[in-house]
């Protein structure tokens, strides 16, 4: 693998883990600025920032469709994997901060 690849990938697990915590965390202090309860606004928008998440963490969804293209329609099936590899680590990220989002607020966000 590329190393600039393997760099991709790391940036993909940590930008998609970011856009979870600071979304809900900063989304909560505007739900306590206006009166509700923090921890289950925290919930409610991690769930929601979930596939926000994957697209700002890939770049936008047409680099992804353009590297889709580039991979099924020039025969190189490998920048087709290389993207799905970039998507499942932003999944990753995902999922890695949700479960730590609810061991924080001890609920289970799912």
């Amino acid at each position: 693998m590329e190393e600039r690849f393997v760099a991709s990938f790391i940036h993909c697990f940590f930008i998609a883990f970011g856009v979870i915590i600071g979304g809900s965390i900063i989304g909560s202090i505007g739900s306590f600025a206006t009166g509700d309860a923090p921890l289950p606004a925290m919930s409610r928008i991690a769930k929601g920032l979930r596939i926000w998440a994957i697209v700002a963490a890939i770049g936008g969804t047409f680099d992804a469709i353009a590297n889709f293209e580039k991979g099924l329609l020039d025969g190189q099936p490998i920048d087709v994997f290389k993207q799905i590899l970039l998507i499942l680590s932003a999944m990753g990220g995902v999922k890695s901060a949700i479960i730590l989002i609810g061991w924080l607020i001890q609920e289970d966000v799912t």
